[in-house]
């Protein structure tokens, strides 16, 4: 049980770009719901409702969260997904790679490099979101990146290049992970870490938005899209043939079109 804060509600549909005249609407509307014990589960499903009165694009965007929630229920599409992000900001990619470790070889989510960096990059998608990681993963995790540490020195290109551990994550890590990880020098990604710099700012900031964002979209149209590693809006944008192979017809592939270029437009 926490007391409800009006200014966490405004600074979320500030951030799914909704305009100040609809925050206020959206805020009063919310206030009049309110009574003791309700949930933020509720508070959600309606502030989501009013706000796709408004605006297909920031109510796509605001719910964000569920949208990664649902880039199930295996974890590829996830691990798709983060190597994209890394690549609109600036890194080269590979997604699934089977690296040889000093003692054994390992299948690492995904490789980024920039400058003279290389990461190692694992990804840990859950579909529920109080789902944390704890201290246990970034300890496993970092067990793997010093065994392909150990293996990487030897090689004459990585001589130069400095090596990094990275875990991205949709949900959250507890305070132990975040603690050793620091102490580790292990990079971690997450909803909303680090702080103005987690995955709800980066996908905003380029504009990487998922397709489970789309209301236009049967959850059954979204899970065969994925099956077909289509993971993002913009390719849609980019190939409308891709909602015919799934048997959308011409007269709603319009409507999602639409959606999805308005989502992901900045």
């Amino acid at each position: 049980m926490e007391v409800y804060d009006e200014s966490k509600l405004r600074h979320s549909l500030a951030s799914a770009g909704a305009e100040p005249q609809t925050i206020n609407y959206i805020v009063s509307e919310i206030d009049e719901l309110l009574y003791d014990g309700i949930s933020t589960q509720k508070l959600y499903r309606e502030a989501f409702r009013l706000l796709k009165q408004r605006s297909d694009r920031t109510a796509g965007r605001y719910k964000l969260k569920k949208a990664l929630l649902n880039l199930g229920p295996t974890g590829y599409p996830f691990e798709k997904f983060a190597g994209e992000l890394l690549s609109r900001l600036g890194y080269e990619t590979k997604v699934g790679q089977i690296i040889e470790g000093n003692c054994v070889s390992h299948e690492v989510d995904v490789v980024a490099q920039k400058d003279d960096s290389f990461f190692i990059v694992e990804c840990k998608f859950h579909n529920r979101k109080n789902h944390k990681c704890n201290v246990q993963v970034p300890l496993y995790i970092q067990a793997r990146f010093e065994d392909i540490e150990r293996k990487l020195n030897y090689q004459p290109d990585h001589k130069q290049k400095k090596h990094h551990g990275w875990i991205i994550t949709n949900t959250r890590f507890t305070q132990d992970a975040v603690q050793y990880a620091n102490c580790i020098d292990l990079r971690l990604l997450s909803w909303d870490y680090p702080k103005n710099n987690g995955l709800k700012d980066l996908i905003g900031r380029v504009n990487l938005h998922p397709i489970t964002c789309l209301s236009s979209l049967s959850s059954n149209e979204k899970k065969k899209l994925l099956e077909r590693e289509v993971v993002f809006c913009k390719q849609l944008k980019e190939d409308g043939e891709l909602l015919a192979a799934v048997g959308i017809r011409d007269q709603r592939k319009k409507r999602i079109l639409q959606e999805s270029r308005e989502i992901s437009n900045s």
